[in-house]
């Protein structure tokens, strides 16, 4: 008798924080476990697996990887966690990856979506963190304008599409780290 695992995705900005956030909450609760979609792909890339020269492809182009093999890392990550509560960050983002898990989720019961957390920060703050004291040279602009982009053209309907379901909780991705993992930590405890 398998128990039902409590899922956890957080999506944000380049620079919102959401990898460094979920990493520390895992740290300090061994009953959780995280998982970083981008880690999760370019480990299977560095395990030079049939299965990462295929990623690899994709990866080394900077071009999204194909939804079967994205899907597919995300429920193997799942099911074979070792623990009940599962945090997953990068993840989805896009619709078609949205509706993917959806489908996955609508048929396996013993897998519930608790909550699809938003760490939202500005343009401006993203911008700082990322690119820092580079922010006038232009080809690190150019890339980071471009992966903006591609993080906010889906966003508002990925809003809609969880916030109808009830599971869409935003939190500022402004303040220290201490103050977003502090709330991210509370959030997720309220949920368990």
């Amino acid at each position: 008798m398998s128990n039902t695992k409590k899922l956890f995705l957080i999506i944000g900005a380049p620079g919102s924080g959401k990898t460094t956030d979920a990493e520390l909450i895992a740290k300090k609760h061994p009953n959780i476990s995280h998982y970083s979609t981008g880690d999760m792909l370019r480990a299977e890339v560095a395990s030079q697996s049939e299965r990462g020269k295929e990623i690899n492809k994709y990866i080394s182009k900077g071009e999204i990887v194909p939804i079967n093999i994205v899907i597919e890392t995300i429920i193997n990550a799942i099911k074979s966690s070792p623990t009940d509560i599962i945090i997953i960050d990068g993840y989805p983002r896009s619709l078609e990856q949205m509706m993917e898990l959806d489908k996955y989720l609508q048929k396996n019961q013993d897998i519930e979506l608790v909550s699809v957390i938003e760490v939202a920060v500005s343009e401006e703050t993203a911008r700082d963190r990322v690119l820092g004291r580079a922010r006038g040279a232009d080809d690190n602009n150019e890339v980071f304008n471009n992966r903006m982009r591609v993080y906010t053209e889906p966003l508002q309907e990925i809003r809609d599409f969880y916030r109808q379901k009830n599971v869409l909780k935003v939190i500022s991705g402004e303040g220290s780290i201490e103050e977003i993992v502090s709330e991210m930590e509370n959030f997720i405890q309220s949920k368990i």
